[in-house]
């Protein structure tokens, strides 16, 4: 966690860029395989796919970063 004084903004480096996409990589295989076991037993599956989507909403954002 960053502390900012009022004004300041924060930016990530390129390299916490690429660390944090890597991380949501994993993140995003583990939601997929959550969701897959779900359908195969028959649960809802709405909040792992918003899961999903949130993921890839975070990376198209960090990709935009890079």
């Amino acid at each position: 966690m960053y502390l900012l004084k009022w004004g300041e903004t924060m930016s990530a480096s390129k390299k916490e860029i690429e660390e944090r996409i890597a991380e949501l990589k994993m993140e995003y295989v583990r939601a997929q395989n959550d969701l897959e076991k779900l359908e195969s037993v028959g649960h809802r599956t709405v909040s792992a796919e918003k899961r999903l989507e949130a993921i890839e909403k975070e990376l198209s954002e960090l990709r935009k970063q890079l």
